[in-house]
């Protein structure tokens, strides 16, 4: 036996490009982007906090998840943490906490906030709560259709104490999920 002799590979034949591959990748890649669009437009979004204004709660850069469909169902609720647009001149939306909700009367007294005549805190709200609108008379029912929105860091927050209570539909939605930083990743009450 001649274990010398050399075996010669036979040449593949490369696959000729496939146009309906190339259609499935496309059709794949548009869906993905149908179903983004969707899902940010009705669903959720994201939404960076861009000020100080609910320190310790959520921080400056932190990254939260923001539900549009909860409001679909519901009005807003003293506690929820909601982005809205404020009907003021700024160009960003606001991350506020909702502490009054439309036939609540609130009253700014000694630093405090009472709503309906009792006293109301919220795990993370510090410093006093002061009026800062000479506009804004106390106590003020809110009416409906509308909601009181504050920081949680009261005395570095523009809020509804400076610009009043804000009609519910510039509600963006409501903040569940603070997911970035990883470290400090926490599920709001729903």
């Amino acid at each position: 036996m001649d274990t010398s002799e050399t075996y010669r590979a036979e040449p593949v034949d490369e696959a000729p490009f496939s146009w309906r591959a190339l259609l499935e990748i496309v059709q794949a890649l548009a869906l993905a982007v149908v179903i983004s669009v969707v899902l940010h437009l009705f669903i959720v979004q994201v939404t960076e906090v861009r000020q100080r204004s609910m320190e310790s709660t959520l921080l400056q850069s932190d990254r939260v998840l923001v539900s549009k469909v909860d409001y679909h169902f519901g009005g807003p609720q003293a506690g929820d943490i909601v982005v809205f647009n404020p009907t003021t001149d700024v160009q960003i939306p606001y991350v506020k906490r909702v502490v009054a909700v439309a036939g609540d009367t609130i009253d700014l007294r000694q630093g405090r906030l009472y709503v309906n005549g009792q006293p109301r805190d919220f795990v993370g709200a510090h410093g006093a709560t002061v009026a800062q609108n000479v506009d804004i008379h106390y106590p003020l029912k809110i009416q409906d259709g509308y909601f009181f929105a504050m920081g949680d860091n009261r005395e570095a927050s523009s809020d509804s104490r400076s610009f009043g209570p804000q009609p519910v539909d510039r509600i963006i939605g409501k903040v569940i999920l603070r997911f970035w930083p990883l470290d400090r990743l926490i599920f709001f009450e729903w």
